[in-house]
């Protein structure tokens, strides 16, 4: 199976919004994506709601402190430096593949739609949530119907 990139209008109420938004690559790995370490960066998953856009970052091992997020006119980035502690080993390895790392990811946010003043995050359980609400104006609202006189 494949998967292809179709251009239709799946929202023809917010065609603007929908296409700007979900046609660029939100993900610009050769730039403004990285690892030092040069290993897998955490992987999100971004689900848009009538009220906000949700983002979860998968990120197990990590405490909450050890996040940066911070957001710069329209491009949200979150960051992380882990050191691990390599002198408070005990046992004898064969193999070690947990990985504590610094990664940054950046995410360019749609103008003019966000409420930056309203994004929350927090962490529990491995997943860092964070929810971005859209500014009043930019909510989908559902049709008006026009009644003919």
């Amino acid at each position: 199976m494949s998967l292809i990139k179709r251009n239709g209008n799946l929202h023809p109420a917010f065609p603007a919004l929908f296409d700007d938004f979900f046609g660029r690559d939100l993900f610009n790995w050769n730039n403004s994506n990285f690892s030092s370490t040069q290993t897998t960066i955490p992987s999100v998953n971004i689900r848009e709601t009538t009220e906000a856009f949700e983002v979860e970052m998968a990120a197990p091992g990590m405490e909450k402190q050890d996040f940066r997020i911070e957001l710069t006119g329209n491009q949200l980035t979150i960051s992380s430096v882990k050191q691990h502690n390599e002198e408070k080993q005990t046992g004898n390895y064969t193999r070690r593949e947990f990985s504590y790392q610094s990664f940054q990811r950046n995410f360019e946010l749609p103008k003019d739609v966000v409420d930056a003043d309203g994004i929350q995050a927090r962490y529990e359980n491995g997943l860092l949530h964070l929810t971005i609400p859209k500014k009043e104006e930019a909510r989908q609202k559902a049709p008006r119907r026009i009644e003919i006189g």
